[in-house]
């Protein structure tokens, strides 16, 4: 993207956001927003998806499109899911990190160039 202006980026399609509630008025997006500078994402905001049954809908749609060999999709978290069915209070996280600033500082294009990507942990 070629955002040099500060720029809110909103309502992210359900499909590239399996962790966001979805919009509480237009179906087929989420309540997530970006913030663009510079041509960079310096920030990621969602509310956090609470609902266990439309959550493992939305593992199992990323875990085929992983099987599928889409590096970027995640599996099914089954802690995360058990977390949801026991009542996990609603949630938002907001991502303005040390990497994201680091990126913003050496000038780099992505945040991929400033952190080791994927994170892998052992299983």
């Amino acid at each position: 993207m070629d955002l040099v202006q500060p720029t809110f980026v909103l309502d992210h399609p359900t499909e590239t956001s399996p962790l966001a509630k979805p919009h509480r008025t237009l179906p087929g997006v989420t309540e997530r927003f970006e913030l663009y500078a510079t041509g960079r994402e310096l920030a990621n905001a969602f509310s956090e998806l609470t609902d266990p049954i439309d959550q493992r809908a939305r593992f199992e749609a990323q875990a085929a499109k992983k099987e599928a060999g889409d590096e970027e999709a995640c599996g099914v978290d089954e802690d995360f899911l058990r977390a949801l069915e026991h009542g996990m209070p609603p949630t938002g996280g907001l991502g303005i990190g040390i990497d994201r600033l680091v990126m913003l500082l050496t000038d780099s294009a992505s945040i991929k160039d400033v952190i080791a990507f994927p994170l892998l942990r052992p299983e």
